[in-house]
């Protein structure tokens, strides 16, 4: 096997190297947004304050998306706090 000689020149260049991909991961897991927050139809109610009628209508009005898995219905809990913020809906 060769012998390499490595000069300090080489280990600063190294280094650099190193340092730059690790910034370079660190900002990219920075970036990544958190995983979204999913609350069940009761927790919505709670929030809204609103009837299950009611519940019904903004899920067919389109106001609220769901993801319906097993019968039961999911809702991004940031788009129900921007609803929440912007009072796109009336409480009953």
């Amino acid at each position: 096997m060769p012998t390499s000689i490595i000069t300090t020149d080489d280990l600063r260049e190294f280094k650099l190297e190193l340092l730059e991909e690790f910034e370079e991961l660190l900002s990219s897991y920075l970036k990544k947004e958190p995983p979204k927050k999913w609350l069940r139809s009761s927790d919505v109610k709670k929030m809204l304050k609103i009837s299950h009628s009611t519940l019904q209508n903004l899920r067919s009005k389109n106001i609220l998306t769901t993801h319906k898995v097993e019968g039961l219905y999911f809702y991004d809990a940031a788009e129900i706090d921007k609803v929440l913020t912007e009072g796109q809906t009336t409480t009953q």
